[in-house]
């Protein structure tokens, strides 16, 4: 998943990207894809410096998912 990336595709858009902040270049964006790849990573964020962001967001993803399976409205919504 990547964040900005430094493409042709901003200069088609009006946009200078060389103005835009935290771009990053193609070479280590596919550089790191291969890596994450070769590691067998489910899913690959080349921005994302710190893994515990990432797995925090997957822990509470997972505890999100697991009240959807539930007959009733949540208490909050009962009338």
């Amino acid at each position: 998943m990547p964040a900005a990336t430094r493409t042709e595709l901003w200069e088609h858009a009006g946009a200078d990207v060389n103005r835009i902040p935290g771009v990053m270049d193609v070479d280590a964006l596919v550089d790191a894809a291969l890596v994450g790849f070769d590691r067998k990573e489910e899913v690959t964020i080349p921005a994302i410096h710190d893994l515990s962001a990432w797995e925090a967001l997957e822990r509470a993803r997972g505890v999100l998912a697991s009240g959807f399976q539930q007959s009733e409205p949540a208490p909050r919504y009962r009338p």
